[in-house]
């Protein structure tokens, strides 16, 4: 059997990290009979994640062999993994493998995992998960998935997919516009606004059952919906009064709470991970800039400072650094501040970046761009030296969003 998988997922590296693991990854044994390509899913993973440097080894190793780590060690790898894919007469797959400690010797992780043919992919980035963990002391975040809209022609769907772009599943079909999916913290709820009305309205979805509702159609323009931590509430930018401004709801319906009165517009409202503080956009100062306030509102101070046109805030996991879309030279590029300090890093060199948003981790981040006539999604480590184009169709791919851990 062919394995169409090999070539789908391609790694674009654009420089060298500093602190790259080496590790060797041997094909797993009768991987061929599954479909999939399980060691190419799992190199492509760690690859992507910035921390790992894939060596290559033969094929013949798998989780039974009696192996020289010396001799790897020689070839400069840290560790080394192998494994075997076994179908059963049940249909599934005996998926085993074993990580080994090529430093100090000795073996750090073997598993054995029975799979349904269907979960084959799945199954290879729990691996890759569980060696980014153990080698790393970090989880590893390609069993999670992003929430993406694609645009084909004048159709429009909430897909949901794997880190790669792989195992896509469609969450709502529309002749309408769909925009600005939004994860709930338990990964079992998409907040997204829809057209469907023929006005911008925000709904939640829950993903298990596919029961959907719409918890603000007001008058007006309803728009950019953000989870609170606890998963309890959701900000929202409504223009019921006037120009847009930031409100908070319960995330099952109910009245909004108006938190901003400025005469500008703001919008696209990010919650802190500790819940305590909100980040948006105001073009209160001329253009719009990177703002923040308490979560229940008040006095907001401006964050971003360089350049005159910045957008689509995204704050990482442990609160440290803000992502956003700034027009630089009449380009727009995905940029990462450190809030401690302010310092700004450019992370691309394309030209019409937007819809940044944090893995989970707090290692990667998903952004949609323009490459080649097409929009297309990409993950970038935070140094912008490693990126990933991921698995696409053809038709436009936009306003990614990365789930939380668990699934």
């Amino acid at each position: 059997m062919g394995l169409p998988a090999w070539a789908q997922v391609r790694v674009v590296i654009t420089g060298v990290g500093a602190t790259q693991i080496p590790i060797a990854l041997a094909p797993l044994r009768d991987e061929g009979a599954t479909g999939v390509a399980l060691s190419a899913v799992i190199k492509a993973d760690l690859e992507r994640s910035g921390a790992f440097r894939i060596i290559d080894a033969n094929g013949g190793l798998d989780e039974r062999s009696t192996v020289d780590l010396a001799s790897w060690r020689g070839r400069g790898a840290d560790a080394l993994v192998a494994g075997s894919a076994t179908r059963l007469a049940d249909g599934r797959f005996d998926v085993r493998y074993k990580l080994w400690d090529a430093v100090r010797g000795g073996e750090l992780i073997g598993q054995s995992k029975l799979v349904p043919a269907a979960d084959l992919r799945l199954a290879a980035h729990r691996i890759a998960d569980e060696i980014h963990l153990k080698l790393t002391g970090e989880r590893g975040v390609f069993a999670t998935r992003i929430a993406y809209v694609l645009r084909s022609g004048k159709r429009y769907s909430l897909h949901i997919c794997d880190p790669d772009g792989e195992g896509g599943q469609v969450a709502l079909a529309s002749a309408e516009p769909i925009i600005s999916p939004a994860w709930s913290p338990d990964g079992r709820r998409l907040a997204y606004v829809s057209f469907e009305t023929q006005k911008a309205a925000v709904w939640v979805q829950d993903l298990g059952s596919g029961e959907r509702r719409m918890i603000a159609g007001f008058r007006g323009s309803n728009s950019a919906p953000a989870w609170s931590p606890d998963g309890q509430r959701l900000a929202v930018t409504l223009s019921t009064d006037g120009p847009a401004q930031l409100h908070v709801m319960p995330a099952a319906g109910g009245t909004p709470v108006r938190l901003t009165r400025s005469s500008a517009i703001d919008t696209e409202a990010t919650f802190s991970p500790d819940g305590k503080q909100i980040y948006f956009v105001s073009d209160r100062g001329g253009g719009p800039q990177v703002y923040r306030m308490g979560a229940d509102g008040g006095n907001a101070e401006r964050v971003s400072f360089k350049g005159d046109y910045n957008i689509s805030p995204a704050i990482s996991p442990d609160g440290t650094q803000l992502a956003y879309v700034a027009r630089q030279s009449g380009a727009f590029k995905l940029v990462l501040q450190d809030l401690a300090n302010g310092n700004v890093t450019a992370l691309t060199d394309t030209q019409d970046d937007e819809s940044p948003s944090f893995a989970p981790n707090g290692r990667l981040i998903v952004y949609a761009t323009r490459t080649r006539g097409a929009d297309v999604l990409m993950t970038t480590t935070l140094d912008g030296k490693i990126k990933t184009r991921l698995l696409s169709s053809g038709a436009d791919m936009r306003e990614p969003a990365w789930g939380p851990f668990g699934r």
